[in-house]
């Protein structure tokens, strides 16, 4: 056999036989010397990859390898001595670095055994790989971000705002805890509470320390604005005087403030009666006056106690002609309660049965002492028709301002009151407001009521835009988030945030935690609560006369039917509002506004009538008239005749027939019955027919004997009574 030898060269760890290892030496590390042999057969070599073997640069050969490609087969001992070299070679390793496993700076890759280290004298140290490195690198990172973790676990020590009242939901939140821990907490204490329940502010505290962080009580929003109208600075100018024209309804006060602004209002009016605060500013002789004229009709208690709250002087118009009138009375009443002066004006002095003398000895009767009767009261006597004394009036009014003294500070942040508001078709919500105290300057930031915003717009009572309103000016403000209250304040403050926050917390603060309990007594619990109520929505032209007709029909009384506010509301009547009338069957009133088209095509479609009115009295007339139609018609009942039941028959065709006897006044056909048995009442219905020896009779009278038959019932017996009676029912009124 030819021995041929062939120059390889292999990639991973080749196996060489103990014989070709000098050989292989000689040449470059990578080259393996193999014998091949030729023969019929090719058996592949047996390959043993031992990778568990790892030995140090000492490690003697494991043995012999085996090659890939096709050799030449050998004899059976040469493979057995092959194969017993190499498990011999593979045991001493083993045994070696069994012994050296214990030691700590052993390094795997160092013990790993490579053809390159097998080949070479010196074996040097290979890097690591960089699967190896990238391993390492992420354990690392691992134990920093465990490191961090740790950290970020510690508990943070924040600083809690707590108002008068907050819920569990919104305390959890700004703590940042749990909203469960916090209940749990709670119960630990021994109080239970849902999510939603109001805590107080000592309660909300002592949590906010419980679970360690530092409590910080929210001052009042309230409070805020008491110190920003407190915080006046000491440059103060006289400012104009702020006159309220008060009287009764038809005494003239819209008149005699036409004449001295020279403008026609009264046209304007509905009936001569005015519906809701106006305010005007007059010039006379280069001295500005700010006029409020209020409404004279009952109706309107609230706008005149606000008007006299806001006012400076009070000029009274009584008629010369009628006297002292109830809203007269109310009127002195509402200007000695805010500590006003009052100049009376007595209107109508033109007429030929006026009487001056006669109102001021009417007006002694309320401390109002005329001047020529020694008194201390500016007296008038003036016609706003032939302008008699009007010049006078002003001039009272005038002299009663300079005795005030009235000055403000003119540079200072703005505060005001609203007198009215309003939603307004392509403006949006427009307050009307008079400046108190600063300058109202286009762009401020203000608070007014639960509402803020900003001034985009100043319109004056000339209805011209200007831009900064000093005090005692009746503007116009366009650039409220809302329609305000009247009688709301409007304070200007220095920022967006500021003015936000401060609406929201007098929001939060008005915001009452459900209804309150109320104590049940054995009265209250037994009693009849099946009181008719009359669902109503109101939606009006300004917030005054809204407020005004509420509080008018809240004063209708009456113990079976009772009005019921559903919706009180300014702007014209939407689709919104006549889907709420249909819902809660209410009577939807429209009061000096008009209904969108939308609404009015709703409104016929579903059938739902939209009342639309312009004078107070006629919407409180027709509430009562909505209310009478609630209430049961007044039933009163007459017993026409008696009779007794002596025999009952059967007859064919017709069933039971009562034999009876009229025991008492007459029994008619089709009359109305009951059936008494032993004081109980069986049956009520009517009388079917009545029959009188065989024959059907209409009536029968008192002493006659009949038959009678009763509408669905036959289970007549002896000894009971029949009664006939007739009802008659009338209508009643609230």
């Amino acid at each position: 056999m030819e021995n041929k030898k062939t120059k390889l060269t292999l990639s991973g760890i080749a196996k060489k036989s103990i014989e070709n290892i000098e050989l292989a030496k000689t040449q470059s590390k990578n080259s393996v010397v193999i014998e091949k042999k030729s023969s019929k057969f090719s058996p592949r070599g047996n390959f043993s990859r031992s990778a568990s073997v790892r030995s140090k640069p000492a490690v003697s050969p494991p043995g012999s390898f085996a090659p890939r490609t096709t050799p030449a087969p050998k004899p059976a001992s040469s493979i057995t001595n092959d194969y017993e070299k190499r498990k011999l070679a593979e045991q001493r390793a083993t045994r070696r670095l069994k012994g050296e496993a214990g030691k700590p700076d052993t390094k795997k890759r160092e013990l790993k055994l490579t053809v390159s280290r097998a080949l070479s004298d010196e074996i040097e140290a290979r890097s690591r790989s960089m699967a190896s490195l990238k391993r390492a690198k992420l354990k690392e990172n691992r134990e920093l971000t465990k490191e961090e973790i740790q950290e970020n676990l510690k508990p943070i020590k924040r600083d809690i705002n707590i108002p008068e009242a907050i819920t569990v939901r919104e305390l959890s939140n700004r703590m940042a805890e749990q909203s469960n821990n916090v209940i749990k907490h709670l119960f630990g204490m021994g109080v239970t509470v849902t999510i939603n329940q109001t805590l107080a502010a000592d309660t909300a505290e002592y949590l906010v320390k419980e679970f360690g962080h530092n409590p910080i009580r929210e001052t009042k929003a309230e409070e805020i604005i008491q110190k920003i109208k407190e915080s006046r600075s000491e440059n103060l100018k006289n400012r104009p005087p702020i006159v309220t024209v008060m009287g009764h309804v038809d005494h003239g006060k819209t008149s005699v403030l036409d004449v001295l602004r020279s403008a026609n209002v009264v046209l304007g009016e509905f009936g001569g009666i005015t519906q809701h605060i106006g305010a005007y500013q007059i010039e006379h002789e280069s001295k500005k006056i700010t006029f409020i004229d209020t409404p004279g009709h009952a109706a309107f208690t609230e706008m005149r106690a606000r008007g006299s709250k806001l006012t400076d002087v009070v000029v009274l118009v009584v008629a010369a002609d009628d006297g002292v009138k109830p809203q007269t009375i109310e009127s002195i009443k509402h200007a000695k309660a805010a500590n006003v002066p009052i100049v009376v004006a007595i209107n109508k002095c033109d007429l030929p049965e006026a009487d001056a003398q006669k109102i001021k000895n009417q007006l002694l009767e309320y401390e109002l002492i005329a001047e020529d009767l020694s008194g201390d009261t500016l007296m008038v006597e003036i016609s706003a028709k032939t302008k008699k004394n009007l010049d006078k009036l002003v001039e009272a009014v005038v002299l009663q301002a300079e005795i005030l003294d009235l000055k403000t500070d003119f540079e200072s942040k703005a505060t005001g009151i609203v007198l009215e508001s309003k939603i307004d078709v392509g403006r949006g919500a427009v307050a009307t407001v008079v400046v108190t105290s600063g300058t109202i300057k286009k762009g401020d930031f203000f608070v007014s009521g639960l509402k803020w915003g900003k001034v985009r717009a100043l319109i004056n009572d000339k209805g011209k835009t200007i831009d900064e309103a000093p005090p005692s000016t009746p503007v116009e403000i366009l650039g409220i988030n809302g329609a305000a209250k009247s009688g709301d304040d409007f304070i200007v403050v220095d920022s967006e945030k500021e003015a936000k926050t401060l609406s929201e917390n007098r929001a939060d603060e008005t915001k009452t935690g459900g209804s309150p309990l109320t104590l049940a007594t054995q009265d209250s619990a037994f009693a009849d609560k099946s009181a008719a109520e009359l669902n109503i929505i109101i939606k009006s032209d300004v917030h005054g006369s809204a407020e005004a007709i509420k509080s008018a029909i809240n004063q209708i009384m009456h113990d079976e039917v009772k009005p019921k506010i559903i919706l009180s509301d300014i702007g014209m009547v939407t689709e919104t509002d006549v889907t709420l009338a249909k819902a809660s069957n209410a009577t939807l009133i429209a009061f000096n506004v008009k209904p969108s088209k939308e609404a009015k095509k709703l409104a016929e479609n579903e059938k739902i009538k939209i009342s639309s009115y312009n004078i107070i009295y006629e919407v409180l007339d027709y509430i009562k008239l909505r209310m009478s139609g609630l209430l049961a018609p007044d039933v009163q009942e007459t017993i026409n005749g008696t009779a007794q039941i002596l025999e009952i028959f059967k007859v064919s065709g017709t069933g039971k027939v009562a034999g009876s006897k009229v025991t008492d006044g007459e029994i008619a056909s089709g009359a109305n019955a009951r059936l008494i048995r032993d004081g109980t009442i069986i049956y009520t219905g009517n009388i079917s027919t009545i029959f009188r020896e065989k024959d059907q009779a209409k009536q029968v009278s008192n002493g006659q004997e009949c038959g009678i038959t009763l509408k669905d019932f036959v289970d007549f017996q002896k000894n009971d009574t029949i009664e006939a009676y007739s009802t008659t029912s009338t209508e009643r009124t609230v």
